[in-house]
C-alpha cells in the first residue's frame, strides 16, 4: 500500500516491530512515528496520515484524548496489550485493534481490511470519538473477554461491580469476569439512573437491591438478590438514603 501511515506508541520496541511488519507486508507509503500522545496529535494534524496505529496507554495523552484532538478523520487501529479495549475500538469506528506483542499474520488480516475501507471512505472517526467520548455518554452493554472471544453483557444482567486496583470484578446473575480497567472509569459509563457507587470498591445495581439496613451510626448494610450484603462507606450511605423519599 501507499497510503501514509503514523505509528503513536510509547514502546521503541513496538514501534519498531510494527515499521518492521508493514514493510515485510510490502507497506510502501511514509511510516512515521511518534513516542507519545502530545507529539502524536502534532504529527497527526500536521502530516495527516491516512492511517494512525495508535496505542492506548500512553504518556501526555491517552490513544482516546488523541483522537478527541484529530482535526481530520483518518482511518485508525488501536494497538494494545489489553485486550478489554476492543470494544472501546469498535464503537469508536476503529477499523480494528491488535494486540501486543504484534503477531504479522494478525496485522496482515487487519491490513487487508485497511485497504477496503480506504477504498471506501466513511464518517470521519475524529467526530465519532467526540460523540463517543461526552459525558452523557452511557452503556448499555459491556464488552469482556472469556476464553478466546469476546462477548457482551448486558447491563440488565449486571448485579454488581468490584473494584481493586487496576481491574474490576464484573457480577452478574450467571458468573463473574475479571477485567482491566479502574473502578471509577466503569462507573463513569455506567448510567447514574441504575449504578450507585457506594463505596471506593463497590458500584451496585439499584434493581438487585432487596433492602437498605442500618449497619452502624453512619453507614448503612445493602442487602443484593444474591445474598451478599456490603457495608456501604459513609458517602455512600448518604447516596443510598437520598434514594428515599
Amino acid at each position: 500500500m501507499t497510503e501514509s501511515v503514523l505509528i503513536a506508541d510509547d514502546e521503541p520496541l513496538a514501534r519498531q516491530t510494527l515499521r518492521q511488519h508493514l514493510l515485510e507486508l510490502g507497506w510502501s507509503g511514509e511510516i512515521t512515528e511518534a513516542p507519545d500522545g502530545k507529539s502524536a496529535i502534532e504529527v497527526a494534524n500536521a502530516r495527516r496520515p491516512s492511517l494512525i496505529f495508535l496505542d492506548i496507554v500512553m504518556p501526555g495523552a491517552s490513544g482516546l484524548q488523541v483522537l478527541e484532538q484529530l482535526t481530520y478523520g483518518p482511518r485508525v487501529i488501536f494497538t494494545t496489550a489489553h485486550d478489554q479495549y476492543a470494544v472501546t475500538a469498535f464503537e469508536l469506528g476503529a477499523l480494528d485493534y491488535v494486540l501486543k506483542p504484534f503477531s504479522r499474520e494478525r496485522l496482515a488480516r487487519v491490513l487487508r481490511r485497511v485497504g477496503s475501507a480506504l477504498e471506501n471512505e466513511g464518517a470521519a472517526l475524529a467526530a465519532r470519538a467526540r460523540e463517543a467520548l461526552t459525558p452523557a455518554r452511557t452503556l448499555s452493554r459491556i464488552f469482556v473477554k472469556d476464553g478466546n472471544r469476546i462477548v457482551p453483557v448486558p447491563l440488565a444482567s449486571l448485579e454488581r461491580a468490584e473494584g481493586a486496583d487496576d481491574y474490576v470484578t464484573l457480577y452478574t446473575t450467571s458468573r463473574q469476569y475479571l477485567v482491566s480497567v479502574r473502578l471509577s472509569e466503569l462507573e463513569a459509563q455506567l448510567p447514574a439512573s441504575h449504578f450507585l457507587r457506594i463505596h471506593r470498591s463497590h458500584i451496585v445495581n439499584l434493581e438487585f437491591i432487596t433492602v437498605i439496613e442500618p449497619y452502624d451510626s453512619g453507614r448503612a448494610e445493602v442487602a443484593m438478590k444474591s445474598g451478599i450484603r456490603i457495608v456501604a462507606s459513609r458517602a455512600g450511605s448518604k447516596r443510598l438514603r437520598d434514594l428515599s423519599i
